[in-house]
């Protein structure tokens, strides 16, 4: 897939959701997963990132996925088989320019253009500082080495960990994680059409071999989001399995 062809199919992942409520999504159902039998020993080249398991993406928060929390335990125990963890933490400035409140008029889940393309306006959720932006106090992640904050720039949306919305900047993260000798990447967490996803994307163009964990992920499914989602991880070499893969049937 082309760069161009691949923003294009990112702007229009993200404009089906304009106007649309937020709707429950269980783990992937469609295309095609690595087989049930497929086993998986972490090691030191390998990398569990763990995707904005934070309040306000949890049920009650701000911007919840349904049955969000569903991916915590999950996510507790594959956190205990990789030598490396790393969470990923949404983290706004006030009034940011992905905030439908600061837009005039502006409604969440409209679409606007910014400099860098076709923009969701999202209700305000985790705010640098806020409890909305905190993790979940379920998680039991002590051995998480990096924590990558995303979004704090006040006029680009990030939802990658390797690079910002503008498709320009970078977090740092693909060069950490290649000084660090990782070969694999292990995705998880929320949400699985969007956060996880392009995670996923920019894990593969980086060059590493990926692996979404589908049943420790919650998405949003807004309008075919999902579906688009699988359609460009699929076509990108993104591979998808359970978490019994590693942690045994």
């Amino acid at each position: 897939m082309s760069q161009d062809a691949d923003a294009v199919s990112r702007r229009e992942a993200l404009m089906i959701a304009g106007g649309a409520a937020l709707v429950a999504a269980s783990p992937f159902t469609l295309g095609k997963a690595m087989a049930d039998t497929t086993t998986i020993t972490p090691d030191a080249q390998d990398v569990f990132l763990v995707i904005d398991v934070q309040n306000d993406f949890l049920p009650g928060g701000s911007l919840a996925v349904k049955n969000g929390d569903q991916v915590i335990a999950p996510i507790n125990a594959l956190a205990k088989k990789f030598p490396n963890v790393i969470q990923t933490q949404d983290w706004h400035t006030k009034a940011h320019v992905s905030f439908a409140s600061s837009h005039d008029g502006a409604k969440p889940f409209e679409v606007t253009k910014l400099s860098y393309g076709d923009q969701v306006l999202w209700p305000d959720h985790c705010i640098q500082g806020s409890k909305g932006a905190a993790f979940s106090d379920q998680l039991d992640l002590p051995m998480v080495q990096l924590v990558i904050r995303k979004g704090y720039h006040q006029s680009v949306d990030s939802y990658s960990a390797f690079v910002e919305a503008d498709k320009v900047t970078k977090t740092g993260l693909a060069g950490y994680l290649t000084e660090r000798g990782i070969k694999r990447c292990f995705v998880a967490g929320l949400a699985t059409d969007f956060c996880v996803a392009w995670t996923a994307l920019d894990a593969r163009k980086a060059g590493f071999e990926t692996y979404v964990i589908e049943d420790a992920s919650r998405g949003i499914d807004a309008l075919g989001s999902m579906a688009a989602a699988i359609r460009n991880m699929d076509a990108a070499g993104v591979k998808r399995i359970q978490s019994s893969a590693i942690l045994g049937a």
